[in-house]
This record gives C-alpha cells, sequence and structure tokens, in this order.
C-alpha cells in the first residue's frame, strides 16, 4: 500500500498537479485492484491493522478542536451550514449514483 502512496508523490510532485500524492496513490491502488494486478488478499493484514487502530486516526482532529476551539465558536454559523448543506449533498450525490449503478440488484417488476 505504501509503494502506491509513493507514486503517487511522485507523480504529483514531478507533474505538478493540484491533486494530494496520497489521493492519487488511492487512485492507482483501485486502478491495480479493479485490473487485478494487486490481489485483495494481500491487503487483507494490512487493512485489518488500520480498522483494529481507527480511533487512533481521530486524535488529530481531536486536538484540532481544543487547539482552535476559539476561532470555531466564533465561526461557528459558517461551519454548522457547510456541515448540513455538504451533508446533504453527499447523501444525494450517492443516492443518485446509486441508482445509476442499481447497486440493489433490484429489478423493476411489471
Amino acid at each position: 500500500m505504501l509503494f502506491f502512496q509513493l507514486c503517487g508523490e511522485i507523480l504529483s510532485r514531478l507533474f505538478d498537479l493540484p491533486f494530494p500524492g496520497n489521493v492519487l496513490g488511492m487512485a492507482l491502488l483501485l486502478i491495480a485492484l479493479r485490473t487485478g494486478l494487486v490481489k485483495i488478499k494481500w491487503l487483507e493484514e494490512a487493512a485489518e491493522m488500520l480498522l483494529s487502530n481507527m480511533a487512533l486516526f481521530f486524535v488529530p482532529a481531536g486536538v484540532g478542536v481544543m487547539v482552535y476551539g476559539d476561532l470555531i465558536a466564533a465561526e461557528w454559523l459558517p461551519i454548522t451550514v457547510a456541515t448540513v448543506l455538504s451533508t446533504f449533498a453527499v447523501m444525494a450525490v450517492t443516492g443518485l449514483i446509486a441508482q445509476k449503478l442499481d447497486v440493489g440488484g433490484s429489478k423493476d417488476v411489471g
């Protein structure tokens, strides 16, 4: 998995792309998984380790809330509006994509 992150970082810096290297690395990993170059079985152990320690990934966000508490308190309205609107936008886009892809596999009967 780190190999794909490294490749993403190299591509991002080499071509001065507007995307972070880790995002490009995840896209490369997705492509490798979809094409069969990488087997899911090869990633299971690393994925299980990351999932079992997921709580640690929220520590920096919690520290950021504590450090910038005054700023968050001063700008609570725009933060709340942006959070609510983006949540509804993500739900709407996800629903539309699910309908287009027919995720449930349901067939119209009738």
